[in-house]
């Protein structure tokens, strides 16, 4: 007899609906590999699935928003009946997500009204209270930036129908009466758990379902990989619900949880042995120290690695550190995220470094071997005008004419949407940097993401912009750096030109929806807006750049098919230490 599964994972499209409403969605997701339904499922969907195994309990992962993508008949409502699962757990780790997961979610309890409803992630924790009381649907919310261990023990009293009274970090319900436990669980470090490709691996094949594990549309064709130093961050970026200021007010985080270096390497080795293409290093190696860097690098000597390591940074490395990641890895790219040209924006935003520092960062690192250095510039920042989102373009003119001889030097320009977070310091105190929010409930954004246009979706303006110019200072900015790759040899000929066509046509497009939302028509709107459905689906995706410029170099044959099969085949060993 087949044993139950104690917990199924299910991480849901942006929209539900998505299939069926007509939504201009916008730019919202250029810059990340996923499309603008986000079907990539957190990774902390990996490390729980792998936890919680490693204590007994049988854990799948659907990624439902990937089938719905992939097959447009795909039935979810066929494929939830037919679960049976001891718990259904949802994420809503980023707000986008919540009309989707709180659709399925309900859909889960309808179909199975028996088997409790589980959420988790930062939205989840910020909003906890909310979910809690708001959607009677869910049953529990798991709390914090480690769920692993709370959850083993939920699920154990889900097992043995007991009380989870005891168990921390969660907020549930009994009877109708709200239970709120102590957020205490925070861990030091994250060299407990792992985040194991090879257990996904094995997941694959017992359930004999590669779509629903898949992170994102095109990762079969290119399977980048990400590894994580930390949980938490030290840095205070404005809008972000990562921040220092989120993680100690909401997930009672003090300080960050590091990964030991030894076993970053190693998780970075174990990727690279399985495939042959980029692996993201997630959080700046020198955040928690230089000493932790040295460390890392090191152990990432011992091993002559042919595959891209993608290092992030939040403040420029030294001309020193630079040569040592040159000296340790062989093939080596950059992206840092400096936001505006403008240092009073940026300083204001939370990055406090000056354009001679990133200058020289950039210099050096194309001097020292960089194979590519990719550029990051945003939308709708504190002190930004519309005037100052197109200098931000010709800053980046400045610097292609100094670097972009050698073509690998990218910057990108993208908007800050479709939500700025909940929990970071702008959304508790938009006054004090001069925002204006619209929607601030789990309801106001879940309407919100029903809305024609993502001008409309946006939960914020500023003093500077209107929506309608962050918007459209998008559009233009777009538009003109597509034009620079194009001159400096970026892109070709042909991308570029259809790029600008795609640009123009979705500012034409965005414009129709203005009209018939002014209009008010409701009727006779909502039908034009249908009518427009398929030319919107084709302007969502790779508006503002095309989605390749964002892939670092892969080999021709992407995996190690006798590596994976070896893998599936023996007994898991976890890269961890114990804990004490």
């Amino acid at each position: 007899m087949k044993k139950q599964d104690d917990l199924i994972l299910i991480h849901a499209p942006s929209i539900y609906d998505f299939r069926e409403l007509p939504i201009m969605h916008g730019p919202i997701s250029d810059v990340v590999p996923s499309t603008p339904i986000f079907e990539m499922y957190p990774i902390g969907f990996a490390s729980l699935s792998e936890y919680l195994e490693r204590k007994g309990f049988q854990v799948r992962i659907i990624n439902v928003a990937m089938k719905m993508i992939k097959d447009p008949k795909f039935d979810v409502e066929a494929l939830i009946r037919h679960l049976n699962p001891r718990a259904f757990g949802f994420d809503l780790h980023w707000m986008p997500h919540v009309q989707g997961s709180l659709a399925l979610a309900e859909m889960a309890k309808k179909l199975h009204p028996e088997t409790p409803v589980l959420f988790g992630g930062l939205s989840s924790t910020y909003y906890h209270e909310d979910l809690i009381n708001n959607y009677p649907f869910i049953d529990y919310v798991v709390r914090g930036d480690s769920t692993e261990e709370p959850m083993a023990r939920l699920l154990g009293a889900i097992r043995g129908k007991s009380s989870p009274g005891e168990i921390p970090n969660i907020t549930w319900r009994e009877n109708g009466k709200i239970h709120i436990n102590p957020l205490t669980y925070v861990p030091d470090t994250m060299n407990h758990i792992a985040i194991d490709y090879g257990h996904i691996m094995k997941k694959v094949v017992k359930y004999h379902d590669m779509t629903g594990y898949v992170p994102f549309t095109n990762w079969l064709e290119y399977p980048v990989t990400a590894v994580f130093t930390c949980r938490g961050c030290s840095f205070n970026c404005r809008t972000c619900g990562g921040s220092a200021y989120a993680f100690s007010h909401y997930a009672n985080r003090k300080r960050p949880a590091y990964r030991a270096p030894e076993l970053l390497a190693e998780d970075i080795f174990r990727v690279c042995d399985h495939l042959n293409a980029p692996v993201m290093v997630i959080g700046d190696i020198y955040q928690a120290g230089d000493e932790y860097g040295e460390r890392l690098l090191n152990t990432l000597k011992k091993r002559h690695l042919k595959n891209h390591i993608a290092f992030e940074f939040f403040t420029p490395p030294s001309r020193e550190k630079i040569t040592k990641i040159a000296e340790c890895v062989e093939n080596f790219n950059f992206e840092i995220s400096p936001e505006s040209h403008d240092e009073k924006v940026r300083y204001a935003f939370g990055r406090y470094y000056n354009n001679d520092a990133l200058e020289q960062m950039i210099a050096d690192a194309l001097e020292l071997g960089c194979k590519r250095f990719d550029l990051f510039f945003m939308t709708g920042l504190p002190y930004q005008t519309y005037q100052s989102v197109l200098d931000t373009v010709e800053y980046s003119r400045s610097l292609l004419t100094r670097f972009g001889e050698t073509k690998r030097l990218y910057p990108f320009i993208s908007p800050l949407a479709p939500f700025l977070d909940p929990g970071s310091e702008v959304f508790e105190n938009p006054e004090k940097f001069g925002y204006h929010f619209f929607y601030r409930t789990v309801e106001e954004h879940r309407e919100a993401m029903l809305s024609p246009s993502w001008q409309y979706i946006l939960n914020y303006e500023t003093k500077w912009m209107t929506r309608s110019e962050i918007v459209y200072s998008t559009y233009e900015a777009g538009l003109r750096m597509n034009r620079l790759k194009k001159e400096y040899g970026l892109i070709d000929r042909r991308i570029a030109e259809e790029t600008e066509q795609r640009i123009q046509d979705a500012v034409a497009m965005m414009r129709k929806i203005d009209e018939l939302v002014k209009e008010d028509r409701e009727q006779e709107g909502q039908g034009t807006l249908y009518e427009l459905k398929d030319k919107m689906e084709n302007l969502n995706i790779s508006t503002v750049c095309f989605k390749k410029e964002l892939e670092w170099p892969t080999r021709f044959i992407r995996m190690n098919f006798l590596k994976i099969l070896k893998t599936i085949l023996l007994p898991s060993k976890p890269n961890i230490q114990v804990e004490k």
